[in-house]
């Protein structure tokens, strides 16, 4: 406890350092699993190529793709985009089969009624489909959020700020102090990302909170 409060300001910036690294490709993981996920639902064919393919993602080592990177992107090796790019594509990597799948478990008829209703391709999409599919995306959601908080540690081997350098500074010292903090924040912070997402959920599909009070 005495560490941790003295280190106070360092835990502080490394959250803020961990909770960009790990936020950012969350959102942006997203935006590019939506279209993907509507194209491997939409066109059958597609569906196994592209949630297979993606999912090969999620095979490479985080090290080896955090080394690797920086001679793909032209960047430094220390420089954090590196870290976000490939959390990018981890996050993409879990999400195009949970949309996919999150769009496919939208019954038929309800979209039918919305096409008897007038609404085009686009707007059923958006205003019916993928309301419906917000839970199972959700779920997805939060398995993604966990690993990348974990993941990104792993970026402190290579030099990036964030949460992992207290335990490659804990293990350089035989120190034991960082490394239960660097746990603990971390398990905080996948946690609070965890809340977040719940309480989107819960603010994106209010009938689901209907159904439950009426239930």
């Amino acid at each position: 406890m005495t560490w941790f409060l003295d280190h106070l300001d360092d835990v502080m910036s490394r959250t803020e350092q961990h909770v960009y690294l790990a936020g950012l490709p969350l959102v942006l993981g997203l935006i590019i699993a939506l279209p993907l996920g509507w194209l491997a639902r939409r066109y059958r064919p597609l569906y196994a190529p592209l949630t297979a393919g993606f999912g090969l993602l999620y095979t490479i080592p985080s090290l080896a793709l955090f080394v690797l990177l920086p001679s793909v992107i032209h960047r430094q090796i220390l420089d954090p985009v590196n870290v976000l790019v490939a959390m990018t594509l981890y996050t993409v990597a879990l999400l195009v089969r949970t949309v996919a799948d999150g769009l496919g478990a939208v019954p038929e008829h309800v979209q039918q009624s919305a096409s008897a209703m007038g609404f085009g391709r686009v707007k059923r999409f958006f205003a019916v489909e993928l309301p419906l599919a917000v839970p199972v995306i959700s779920a997805g959601m939060r398995v993604a959020a966990v690993s990348n908080v974990s993941i990104v540690s792993v970026a402190a081997i290579i030099g990036i700020p964030q949460l992992g350098l207290f335990f490659t500074d804990g293990f350089d010292r035989s120190f034991y102090d960082p490394i239960v903090v660097g746990i603990l924040a971390c398990v905080i912070l996948a946690l609070l990302f965890d809340v977040v997402i719940i309480l989107l959920t819960r603010l994106l599909t209010p009938w689901l909170r209907v159904t439950g009070a009426r239930a």
